[in-house]
């Protein structure tokens, strides 16, 4: 999941030609944290941030969760 929101905020920071420091300030977080996001680098990055992130920008993130039947979860 978290690697799913990293691609699509690549996806809409890249096609969105916006700066990291727009992001950034967008989100009120910092460019750095914004720059580790791009490159892929988020194990120093919260699952919150990244939501944070896509909702700076617009986006809203919706989860599912479901329970497996009786014969999946053997």
């Amino acid at each position: 999941m978290r690697s799913e929101l990293n691609d699509k905020i690549i996806d809409i920071v890249t096609r969105g030609s916006f700066t990291h420091q727009q992001v950034a300030k967008l989100a009120h977080t910092s460019r750095t944290r914004v720059t580790a996001m791009m490159n892929r680098n988020t194990a120093d990055i919260s699952t919150d941030l990244l939501l944070r992130v896509l909702a700076s920008l617009g986006y809203r993130v919706k989860l599912s969760i479901s329970r497996f039947t009786e014969a999946h979860s053997r």
